[in-house]
């Protein structure tokens, strides 16, 4: 919905030798209704620029379905205007840190945006929902491998094995390891504390509310910015 395809049938990831770790999480994630979407068409989604985590297209979508004013006993839309700066909203929150910066997106995702509107002469300002918590079938749910996102300040990339979506925000971020090396877990674990930090994607687990590290036979998960004892 919203602009992303869906593939119900498996999908056509390039094989490497790292995959063999991330096909049995993807095709548990598609078993669970999540859409499968290419790194190429999460490409076109974000315009072509790797700094931006949001599937723009979808996330338009959706909240145009989600999201009706009520006013005066009748209903109408949200305007374009609007659609776009509630993409704006949550797209470009202010990085202050990763904790600080969590809670402004968390507060977003929890409790909608408020926007102004003019409705038959009157204007006031409505509230805009990103995700329907009261029907969670409502959403969209897509997954992607080898999500490449620029690095702070820097045009070098790092591409985390899968990310799932909800609205086109991502959610879940998820590191894969083969169950045989040594320590791959850890390591798994180890690679979030990297990526996350402020020299590296920090964007990307702004928005994301589950971090998990994950090999074949076993797995960790966490939040944001969680040490790794507490994993």
């Amino acid at each position: 919905s919203g602009g992303a395809t869906k593939h119900k049938h498996t999908m056509s990831v390039p094989f490497q030798e790292s995959l063999i770790s991330q096909l049995p999480a993807l095709r548990a994630l598609q078993q669970l209704g999540f859409a499968y979407v290419s790194p190429e068409e999460c490409a076109v989604e974000r315009k072509g620029r790797f700094g931006r985590v949001l599937l723009e297209n979808v996330l338009a979508g959706q909240l145009r379905r989600l999201n009706r004013i009520s006013f005066k006993g009748r209903e109408s839309a949200f305007s374009e205007e609007n659609i776009a700066k509630a993409i704006e909203g949550i797209r470009d929150v202010p990085y202050e840190g990763l904790v600080r910066t969590s809670e402004k997106v968390y507060d977003l995702l929890a409790l909608g945006k408020s926007l102004d509107q003019t409705v038959e002469g009157e204007t006031k300002g409505f509230t805009l929902r990103y995700i329907d918590w009261q029907n969670p079938r409502n959403n969209s749910f897509h997954v992607t491998a080898e999500f490449e996102v620029e690095r702070t300040g820097s045009k070098e990339t790092r591409r985390p094995d899968i990310v799932c979506f909800v609205n086109g925000i991502p959610f879940v971020v998820i590191e894969c390891k083969r169950p045989e090396e040594k320590g791959s877990l850890e390591e798994a674990m180890k690679q979030h504390l990297r990526n996350w930090q402020e020299d590296g994607i920090p964007q990307l687990f702004t928005h994301s509310q589950l971090v998990l590290a994950v090999n074949k036979n076993d797995g960790s998960y966490a939040t944001t910015g969680t040490p790794l004892k507490f994993w």
